[in-house]
Formats: C-alpha cells, structure tokens, sequence
C-alpha cells in the first residue's frame, strides 16, 4: 500500500515541472542578426543628452547618431571574377558613416528596446575611429 501513495506523489510533482518549463521558455535569448555580403550591424551611440552650457536637448530636436560600433561584418562583396573581397571594418570598431543611410533595425528584434541598430554597407562608413 505504500508503494500506491508514492506513485500519486510523484505524478504531482510532474505537473509542477510542467509549469516551469514555460518560464524557461519565455527568457528566449534575442535573435541573432547575419549581415550578408558587404553589409556591417553597427549600434547607434546616443549623444550626450545636456550640452556643456547646461542645456537639455529633447529628442523630438536631436539629430540623429552618426558614430556607431561594429557588432557584427557580412563575408566582404563579390568582385568580377566571383572571389571575396575582404572587409575593412571588423567586429568592435568603432566608425563614423553617413548621416542619412543605412536600414534601422526595428525595436526589440535584438533583445533591448531603448538601443538603436542599423545595418549600413561598407560604402557607407566614412571613418575608423581609432
């Protein structure tokens, strides 16, 4: 007879297992991005928000980030004879590109909300900041 209690014990305790296993579901790590070809994932880096004369800048009137790091680089563009050509920029650097191009990442597919992501071409990027 004690043998019969023990296996309702253990039945009990599968149920509780079960109702754990979506919470590890919910902390899904972020999607990974892969730049293709000559395209780099940089991070935006936000300006300073007070200026040195004391002055608040709202965002509605900030410009938008021209410097960035690299977190991510694509394999290099394709030359005419179909061989690789290598990338001058690489995971870490820090760049300066051009005010008005590259594709905005949307919010949240990286996992953080408040941070800004683009994905530029090589062409793109004006300098390595060194």
């Amino acid at each position: 007879m004690p043998a019969k209690t023990a296996k309702p014990a253990a039945r009990a305790a599968k149920p509780a297992a079960r109702a754990a296993k979506p919470a590890a579901r919910a902390a899904k790590p972020a999607a990974r991005l892969v730049p293709l070809g000559d395209r780099i994932l940089v991070k935006q880096v936000r300006q300073e928000e007070v200026r040195a004369s004391g002055l608040v800048i709202p965002d509605t009137a900030r410009e938008k980030p021209q410097m960035g790091e690299v977190l991510a680089v694509g394999p290099g563009r394709l030359d005419d004879n179909g061989k690789r050509v290598p990338m001058d920029v690489n995971v870490s650097d820090r760049v300066l590109y051009a005010k008005y191009t590259g594709q905005e990442v949307p919010r949240g597919v990286l996992g953080a909300e408040e941070e800004e992501f683009l994905i530029l071409r090589e062409s793109d990027i004006l300098a390595k900041l060194g």
